[in-house]
């Protein structure tokens, strides 16, 4: 699904009564928005700048405005103190997410200098340069009271004198990025469900209720068909490739990896042809021997899609290729997996999954290891065997609550260095500041399925904010 580029929207604030009393105040403010138009601005992001709105017809004007041009967030800079009727027209009628932003110009006033000004009307102007403070709880309570949510950004407005703020303001950005890539991804169903596993069961409605996109049926029968069209030269060029990509293990037969090749190739052309962005899939094939060639050489395939930005999830696991689309779309990877086993002794858990790795997040080359069979799975062929990278990780899960709704669960921890059981699936070692008891008793105390995301570095309070923009509950384990 097509998307063009992510649209903020930036409004200053203030009071058209002060221009003629305050020499210069008009245009300092706008300076201080300028300031914080140019750090919004970045490759992929369109900043829609309405300028210093300070009277309320100018605030209608702004609120069509904002619709107009679509923006996906707005940016409210409270530059100094302004009626709320400035405001509230604006918010209410864009309605799209706000952050506000308050920020000072500097740590301080200068207090020696300041009251060394003597002329008091100079004083109150440059007074007036520093009380963006002062509104925000007027504009707080009329947004509470019109039940409009809101979000708040609080520092200074030179990234180098407050970088943590702007970091801030850097996550709200990723995270409406993210709600964009979410609102038009194309996820690919394919196949059935596996059968009994009744927690990855999921409604397609409240999937695109609350992240939107489109969910498109593809065939099993369709892969299968375009396998037969592809050409010996397209099979001989993806195997090299393979070589490439992925660490193959010697004991590979060429014509496994040949015919993983050719599903691979295939699986290219649906997905273009589909314009998928993601991809869950299971099917069994028992009888159909084209169907059954295509799904059991399929996993090199859907690693490499995964690896670059096309997440694809095993076992029809909806919620969780949305959770890896989510992951990988914050920069972070996004792969499968669930609990393998418990290592008391180094109170690690171990994680892994069968199928698609993000060969882009693994430690090392990811190993390409034949198997005579695929457990609780018809078929055998090629695997992929990887951990993910040492260091800070997050798992992400999105889970379907009682009610039918859906939330994320959180939970950061460390991928640490350590023996994994070579068995041709992707296996890593997970530290958590809970430790190994009570990480896995709260995790479950939740009700998520046994699947999950992993991604690396720690990006809970991104999950966060992501959660924020979409109106969904956000759990954080640890």
């Amino acid at each position: 699904m097509a998307s063009s580029g992510l649209k903020i929207g930036l409004f200053g604030i203030g009071l058209d009564t002060y221009w003629p009393q305050f020499d210069g105040l008009k245009e300092r403010l706008e300076g201080y928005l300028a300031t914080v138009h140019r750090r919004l601005a970045r490759p992929g992001v369109e900043v829609v700048d309405l300028g210093l709105i300070d009277t309320p017809e100018k605030a209608v004007h702004a609120g069509h405005a904002f619709r107009r041009s679509d923006v996906d967030l707005i940016f409210l800079h409270v530059t100094t103190y302004a009626l709320s009727s400035t405001v509230l027209p604006v918010v209410r009628r864009a309605r799209v997410p706000v952050i506000i932003l308050d920020l000072q110009p500097a740590p301080a006033i200068d207090y020696a200098a300041f009251n060394r000004m003597k002329d008091r009307t100079r004083m109150t102007g440059e007074w007036l340069a520093f009380c963006a403070a002062c509104p925000v709880p007027e504009i707080a309570s009329v947004f509470n009271r019109a039940r409009i949510p809101f979000h708040q950004v609080t520092g200074l407005l030179d990234a180098g004198d407050d970088p943590a703020c702007w970091a801030e303001v850097d996550a709200w950005v990723e995270a409406a990025r993210v709600v964009r890539t979410m609102e038009h991804n194309r996820l690919g169903v394919m196949g059935h469900y596996y059968c009994g596993m009744l927690d990855i069961y999921s409604d397609l409605t409240q999937q695109s209720a609350h992240f939107g996109g489109h969910v498109e049926i593809v065939e099993v029968d369709e892969l299968a068909s375009l396998r037969a069209e592809v050409t010996s030269d397209q099979v001989r060029d993806r195997s090299a490739y393979f070589r490439e990509a992925f660490d193959v293990q010697d004991d590979c037969p060429p014509d496994e990896l040949d015919r993983a090749a050719r599903t691979s190739v295939a699986l290219d052309v649906l997905v273009e042809r589909h314009k998928l962005g993601s991809l869950a899939y299971y099917y069994m094939g028992v009888g159909n021997p084209q169907n059954e060639d295509a799904i059991s050489s399929i996993i090199l395939g859907t690693s490499l899609l995964t690896g670059r930005g096309i997440p694809v999830a095993g076992e029809m696991e909806i919620k969780n290729v949305q959770a890896m689309k989510i992951m990988d779309a914050f920069g972070a990877g996004g792969s499968f997996t669930e609990y393998y086993a418990l290592d008391y002794r180094h109170d690690v858990v171990l994680m892994g999954h069968d199928g698609p790795g993000h060969i882009a997040i693994a430690e090392g080359k990811t190993k390409v290891r034949p198997l005579r069979v695929y457990h609780g799975k018809v078929g055998r062929g090629l695997s992929v065997e990887m951990s993910v990278k040492h260091g800070p990780v997050t798992l992400l899960a999105v889970v379907q609550a009682v009610d039918g709704r859906l939330h994320l669960q959180v939970a950061e921890g460390e991928s640490v260095a350590g023996p994994i059981l070579e068995i041709g699936n992707t296996n890593s070692r997970y530290r958590f500041s809970l430790g190994v008891r009570r990480f896995v008793e709260e995790w479950n105390r939740q009700g998520p399925a046994h699947h999950c995301a992993v991604g690396v570095g720690h990006i809970a309070s991104k999950l966060e904010k992501l959660g924020s923009l979409l109106g969904m509950d956000v759990v954080r384990i640890c």
